[in-house]
């Protein structure tokens, strides 16, 4: 055989080699290198963006319309920049201590995390986050910018137990000190498992080791704002009307507007806590429908019974108080589980508002405590009941196969009462430090009956 033929032969041959180990190369390269779900990224986009409509404008309106006139745009501005300071925060800082940590346990990672993802360092666009199905996958910047919404939201929401009375840098040094201290702790105890890309890894946040349920944030997000809530209206002290002389809404409309926005902006918050679009996603959606229905049915013939007449803002409020106690059970509770759920956050809240602020005369201004706090209560605890699946829920059985409602009773009370001390010390704590750095927390009497528009910002909502 001449060289030339040899060549030919010998080139034929590598060819043929190549085409057989290519498939495998690209089985290893796959392997290797995890894709991204579209349609969950998708739906993980869309879930953001409803989010943050909850934050801005929802809560800003639903907020604004509680107040009088003369501090409508004090709130809209505290609520817009609390989620541009929050905002920056996370990615700065907030991210990496929330949801890293060492695979193995010890120190503190059972409590916080570390500063590996320091300014979204390591999070590139090649970056995957596992969801709760193995082997399936979003981009790890989408999971950055979901949690980035649920930080945001829940600082903003201690504005409206401080509304109307507190000097605006000092709100905004407050909240910046509570959002390090305790939203960053608590989401970590509750929902790192070893890092959004593992759900068995051998590390994970204190709470969630102890196996406490909560599916979009009760525990983070309401319990955790509405008792920092409940501690710096305290510390703050009552508006000087307060108990003296009615303090009405000035626009029910705006926070009726508010509410429905906060109302579609939850399907992201809840729905969108799966990470996927699943069923389960659909299950939460509809949670996120029946309980805060039922929620302000309950709360308007509630107060249709004791106060001689069902009212807009006791509809909206119950509906609200609906939306929290469902959120930790979204994705363990079946429908008619979600129903009753909601319909115990109505009354019950309704009662914190009416008949236990008065009793104990803390001025809540626009009852974050009365609403989100015991919401969250009610909703964190309730979870336990209606995840059991016996009931129609979805929670988790044991190695034995079974489900104990006491069992998680016990467990989801634990995690209510960590996030109640851990909170209200680091809310008792942060305001203290405010209160020595600018000399007082208050505006001055002049500036409270003046309204906050003008004081502290120089404008005026309505002419």
């Amino acid at each position: 055989m001449t060289d030339l033929k040899k060549s030919k032969v010998l080139g034929a041959a590598a060819v043929a080699l190549l085409a057989l180990a290519l498939p495998a190369f690209a089985q290893d390269a796959a392997a290797a290198a995890p894709v991204a779900d579209k349609g969950d990224t998708t739906w993980m986009l869309i879930s953001t963006v409803l989010v943050i409509a909850m934050t801005i404008p929802g809560l800003a309106l639903f907020y604004g319309g509680l107040v009088r006139a003369k501090n409508m745009l004090s709130v809209l501005m505290q609520v817009f920049a609390a989620f541009c300071m929050v905002a920056l925060l996370w990615v700065i800082y907030g991210y990496s201590l929330a949801f890293t940590g060492p695979a193995e346990p010890g120190g503190l990672s059972a409590f916080i995390g570390d500063f590996s993802k320091l300014f979204l360092g390591p999070v590139g666009l090649s970056s995957m986050a596992e969801t709760f199905t193995k082997g399936v996958y979003i981009p790890e910047m989408t999971f950055v910018i979901f949690q980035l919404t649920f930080a945001a939201i829940t600082p903003a929401l201690i504005i409206g137990a401080i509304a109307e009375r507190m000097k605006f840098g000092a709100v905004m040094l407050f909240l910046a000190i509570w959002f390090t201290f305790s939203y960053l702790p608590i989401a970590h105890m509750v929902w790192w498992w070893g890092g959004p890309s593992a759900l068995t890894g051998a590390a994970s946040g204190f709470l969630f080791g102890l196996g406490a349920y909560d599916f979009a944030g009760g525990t983070v997000v309401h319990i955790n704002a509405g008792i920092a809530g409940l501690v710096a209206a305290i510390i703050l002290g009552p508006r000087k009307e307060f108990l003296k002389e009615p303090i009405p809404p000035h626009n029910l409309t705006f926070t009726f507007i508010g509410a429905c926005l906060l109302w579609v902006g939850w399907f992201g918050f809840n729905a969108g806590s799966n990470l996927e679009a699943n069923g389960l996603t659909a299950q939460a959606l509809l949670n996120t429908i029946t309980a805060p229905a039922a929620a302000a049915l309950a709360w308007a013939v509630a107060e249709k019974f004791t106060r001689g007449h069902a009212s807009l803002l006791g509809a909206v409020s119950g509906a609200v108080a609906g939306l929290v106690a469902i959120t930790p059970a979204a994705g363990y509770a079946g429908t008619m589980g979600s129903i009753v759920l909601g319909a115990v956050a109505g009354v019950i809240c309704l009662w914190a508002v009416v008949t236990l602020k008065p009793r104990f005369k803390y001025d809540d201004a626009l009852d974050v405590f009365g609403i989100h706090g015991i919401g969250g209560i009610v909703g964190a605890i309730g979870t336990a009941v209606v995840a059991a699946p016996v009931l129609g829920g979805f929670g988790f059985p044991d190695a034995e196969g079974n489900y104990s409602i006491v069992g998680h009773l016990i467990t989801q009370a634990t995690a209510v009462v960590v996030a109640l001390v851990w909170s209200g010390v680091v809310a008792l704590v942060a305001m203290l430090i405010v209160r020595a750095v600018f000399g007082g927390v208050r505006v001055p009497e002049s500036a409270e009956s003046d309204g906050l528009d003008l004081a502290s910002h120089g404008e005026r909502a309505y002419n």
